[in-house]
C-alpha cells in the first residue's frame, strides 16, 4: 500500500497530536477544556501524555473560573508543570481577558443593565478581590472610558467620589455607571455597597454627573441598584 493511500485514524495517531489534529479536522469548537489546555501545554511529561497531564490540572482546580484565577506558584507546583507551561497558561488566561475587555467598551450604547453585563461579566466573575470600576458615558450613553478606581476590600473611604469623578470631569462625561464585584459569587449587596452608594449619587448630583446605576457582578449573576430601586 502506498503512502498516499494510508493515513493514520486520529486513535492512532499519538496522543500528543490528537488534539491538534481534531482541531484541524473539525474546528477549534469541537475541543473540549482539556484538549484546548493540551494544545497550549505542548508536551505532557514521562508519566502522561498531555492530555493526560491537562485533565489532572482541570481536575486539581475542578472549575475553569478557578483555573483562571490560578497564579504562578499554584501551577508550578503540579508535577510535570515548569515554568515554562506555567507561563504559557497564565499568559493565554491574560490574553484572553484582555481580548474580552477590547471587544467590548468603548463606543458601546448602554440602554439596559444587562449591556453593562457584557462589557464586565467575562473580566470580573473571575477576580478573586473585589474591583471597583466605572464606565464613564457620554450624552448619547456611549461609553467614552473605561477606568478601574480601586482594588482590595470596598468602602467609602477607599472609593471616595473624587477618586472617581475625576475621572468623569477629565473625559468630560455626562453619566457614569459604577460596577464592582463580589468573590464569593453572591451578588447581593452589602450596607456598605448601598452607603457607598448612596454617597456617590449625591456627589454626582452636586457635579452634574448623573450616576446611573451601581451593579454588582457575582459567579454569572448581577444584582442592579436601579432595578432594585436602590438608586
Amino acid at each position: 500500500m502506498s503512502a498516499s493511500n494510508y493515513r493514520l485514524t486520529i486513535k492512532e495517531m499519538p496522543p500528543d497530536i490528537r488534539s491538534r489534529e481534531r482541531l484541524f479536522r473539525y474546528g477549534v469548537g469541537a475541543l473540549s477544556d482539556a484538549e484546548l489546555l493540551a494544545i497550549i501545554l505542548g508536551t505532557g511529561n514521562k508519566e502522561e501524555t498531555t492530555l493526560q497531564l491537562s485533565q489532572f490540572i482541570l481536575s486539581k482546580f475542578e472549575t475553569l473560573n478557578k483555573l483562571a484565577s490560578a497564579n504562578y506558584e499554584e501551577l508550578v507546583e503540579i508535577n510535570g508543570i515548569g515554568a515554562a507551561k506555567s507561563s504559557q497558561i497564565l499568559a493565554s488566561i491574560e490574553l484572553g481577558k484582555r481580548i474580552s475587555v477590547a471587544s467590548n467598551g468603548k463606543g458601546d450604547f448602554i440602554s439596559c443593565p444587562e449591556d453593562i453585563v457584557n462589557l464586565f461579566m467575562t473580566e470580573m466573575r473571575f477576580l478573586d478581590k473585589e474591583c471597583f470600576k466605572a464606565a464613564l458615558l457620554n450624552t448619547k450613553n456611549r461609553v467614552l472610558k473605561v477606568v478601574e478606581v480601586s482594588t482590595g476590600s470596598l468602602s467609602s473611604s477607599v472609593v471616595h467620589p473624587r477618586e472617581l469623578y475625576k475621572f468623569a470631569v477629565r473625559c468630560s462625561a455626562a453619566s457614569i455607571i459604577v460596577v464592582h464585584n463580589h468573590p464569593s459569587g453572591d451578588p447581593s449587596p452589602s450596607k456598605e455597597d448601598i452607603c457607598l452608594t448612596q454617597r456617590l449619587s449625591e456627589a454626582g448630583k452636586i457635579l452634574g454627573i448623573e450616576l446611573l446605576d451601581h451593579l454588582v457582578i457575582g459567579d454569572g449573576s448581577y444584582v442592579s441598584f436601579k432595578e432594585k430601586g436602590l438608586i
